[in-house]
């Protein structure tokens, strides 16, 4: 499976068997996250057979159970940091998905065990991704329609179109999807978060980023910031 087959095979998971990650795989997983904490200053860790942080009955949402791995997803605090924990960590959820096993973004559903994982100073645990062989292999989200999502002048081309179709794949904080990409002149492309009482609005545009990356090609565009106030 490549990642961009994971893009359509991944769905959210909250229920886990008690098998265990394999050595092999776990080793890719941690070769992978090392590469992405030394280019991009993140203290992503992951944490395997750990129970204690989603102890069945702690919370009533989301109803987790059997989660005995996860990603810890800690860098510096700030927007640009969010931003990058939601576009690395979905790399990790792609690859984990390519490895044949199931994940879950989480947002607060989980309890942080002392010893389990390290921070630096001034880090932050942003979210956890839960991390196992699911029960189930999950069921796609309600889909809504592109044209909520997208800003253009005419028709965009295909490949913003396959990139828009992954991004509406992505997962996002209660399903909220609160993004909108803008096609510019010159193939230029705008990713901007929109206004979230739930929050975590920077993560989920940074998961998004990397969906629509992976399947509109990186040498068909390039990323734009939009100008203060707009």
């Amino acid at each position: 499976m490549t990642l961009q087959e994971a893009i359509k095979a991944r769905h959210s998971v909250r229920k886990y068997t008690d098998k265990p990650i394999e050595t092999a795989k776990a080793a890719t997983l941690k070769s992978t996250i090392e590469r992405i904490n030394t280019d991009n200053g993140l203290n992503i860790q992951l944490v395997l057979e750990e129970p204690k942080a989603f102890a069945s009955g702690m919370w009533k949402y989301g109803q987790f159970s059997g989660v005995r791995n996860y990603f810890v997803m800690a860098g510096p605090k700030g927007k640009e940091a969010e931003e990058k924990i939601g576009y690395f960590g979905e790399e990790l959820v792609l690859l984990s998905q390519t490895l044949g096993l199931n994940t879950c973004w989480v947002g607060l559903t989980y309890k942080k065990i002392p010893g389990a994982f390290t921070l630096r100073e001034g880090d932050v645990v942003h979210c956890v991704i839960a991390l196992g062989y699911g029960t189930i292999p999950g069921v796609q989200h309600p889909m809504k329609p592109e044209e909520q999502f997208f800003q253009a002048e005419g028709v965009p081309p295909e490949w913003f179109r396959k990139g828009l179709e992954a991004a509406l794949l992505a997962p996002t904080a209660v399903n909220q999807q609160k993004f909108r990409f803008i096609l510019h002149e010159g193939n230029q492309v705008e990713a901007k978060p929109l206004f979230s009482m739930a929050g975590y609005t920077h993560i989920d545009l940074g998961i998004v980023k990397y969906h629509f990356e992976l399947a509109a090609g990186k040498d068909n565009f390039i990323w734009v910031r939009g100008r203060e106030g707009e």
